[in-house]
């Protein structure tokens, strides 16, 4: 029997990809060197899209262009890649790899916290050139006592909320609404919550809801001794707010993991001793990556076996 055709417009990791060829036909879009043309050859033909959080978007104009497409499997628990509409307007499948990535993320949301506000990048650096010989490394500022503002009091930021309460940190949070049982102090208002702590912790979802919901005016209310870590979507962050306050010293530091335009990051912050940047790595370990890749083909596997999907995600 043909196998179905599944377009892949990212890639797994090579065992996963090596399983998913063994069930579908792959076309390996981001490997061709003409892409449009290979769409063009096969888009009779596929029924899925594989997608990846760092891949290729899934736009509307490749939705329309497959007729028979039924599914779009997400390698990754944020879906901001993909035109949500143009999928509901089809009445298409969506399926992602939330949890799995969780305990990940959030260690790297408390390694960019403990870095930024220990300093400890910055350390290793006045160590490898040879400052310790002319004096003691500036004090840096503990986590004890301290509050962390969570954006985003989900799955993550709940994981979030763990660690720091193992280190000691009292914890707040802000969101579209309060959580049950969530035994954290609820800010309805960003910068009223802003105001009243020391990290301001960033762990919601992407899109045009949260877009630039921290600017100017939140970054004032935290303050000069206030602390950014970003783990959530380079999008949360009004970049330009962002770099004329770490300029004026307006706010202690901040810790990233994500941009506004991956991989560009901008020039500036590279300049920055304030500042802690990562290359999107929250979810880049190789247990969690293969997790998710497995759920990824499990996903595609119950669809086309007219079985319910393992984990959709409900446009």
């Amino acid at each position: 029997m043909k196998k179905k055709v599944i377009l892949a417009l990212g890639s797994l990791l090579p065992n996963e990809m090596h399983k998913l060829g063994g069930h579908f036909d792959v076309v390996r879009l981001w490997a061709e060197p003409d892409p449009e043309a290979t769409l063009q050859q096969h888009k009779d033909n596929i029924v899925a899209i594989l997608s990846s959080y760092n891949g290729l978007q899934v736009t509307r104009r490749i939705i329309e262009s497959l007729p028979n497409l039924s599914l779009v499997a997400q390698f990754g628990a944020g879906i901001d890649n993909i035109d949500l509409n143009a999928l509901r307007d089809r009445d298409i499948l969506l399926s992602n790899t939330p949890d799995i990535l969780t305990n990940d993320t959030a260690d790297i949301a408390m390694i960019l916290t403990l870095n930024v506000m220990r300093r400890a990048v910055e350390a290793d650096m006045y160590l490898r050139v040879g400052k310790w010989n002319s004096g003691a490394f500036p004090l840096s500022t503990s986590l004890t006592n301290k509050t962390m503002g969570i954006v985003g009091m989900g799955r993550i930021g709940q994981a979030i909320a763990k660690r720091a309460s193992a280190f000691d940190m009292k914890v707040v949070y802000h969101g579209p609404r309060e959580k049950q049982n969530a035994p954290y102090q609820y800010y309805a208002d960003l910068v009223q919550m802003a105001e009243a702590c020391d990290v301001l912790m960033l762990a919601c979802v992407g899109g045009d809801d949260t877009r630039h919901i921290v600017n100017a005016r939140v970054l004032k209310a935290l303050g000069a001794r206030g602390y950014v870590v970003n783990i959530a979507r380079g999008s949360v962050i009004k970049t330009d707010d962002l770099l004329v306050a770490l300029s004026n010293r307006s706010i202690a530091g901040v810790g990233l993991d994500v941009y506004d335009n991956e991989p560009n990051v901008p020039e500036a912050l590279l300049n920055m001793d304030q500042v802690v940047l990562l290359p999107h790595i929250g979810s880049a370990t190789m247990e969690t990556r293969t997790q998710m890749g497995e759920l990824v083909i499990d996903n595609i596997v119950a669809h086309f076996e007219g079985r319910p999907l393992l984990t959709p995600f409900q446009l």
